[in-house]
């Protein structure tokens, strides 16, 4: 059977939602149809996405397109992370244990706590007055 041409993932992150596909290629990464550099303009963001292809020694081996919605610059950033890491590990299974060591194969679940009827915010509390 050959070897498909593409690794689809999904990454998740608080509110936001990365649908990932890798291309065997020259290493183009493209965002919402824009280059990785305009559309994550700090220097961390994109290094932080691109962590995956770091530990497992593939970088450059592939066009990266992401389609990425919802939450802040860090949500998609994490999101991302993550939906390129479970295709690594769908492109090669030998992959797995050194992202799983990096954790970039966890999905962080935290997420915004809801705000509580009869207060201000989701823990605090009016000033109290014992008199």
């Amino acid at each position: 059977m050959a070897a498909p041409t593409q690794y689809a993932a999904l990454g998740r992150r608080k509110t936001a939602v990365a649908r990932v596909y890798l291309r065997p290629g020259a290493g183009t990464f493209v965002v919402n149809k824009r280059p990785l550099d305009t559309y994550f303009p700090l220097a961390w963001n994109r290094k932080s996405a691109t962590a995956p292809f770091d530990v497992t020694g593939t970088s450059g081996q592939f066009d990266v397109l992401v389609n990425a919605k919802g939450g802040g610059t860090t949500g998609q950033v994490e999101a991302i992370r993550l939906g390129i890491a479970r295709a690594l590990v769908i492109f090669n299974e030998e992959n797995r244990k050194p992202l799983r060591d990096a954790g970039f194969l966890t999905r962080d679940p935290r997420a915004v706590e809801r705000k509580k009827y009869g207060r201000p915010k989701a823990r605090k509390r009016f000033q109290f007055s014992k008199r």
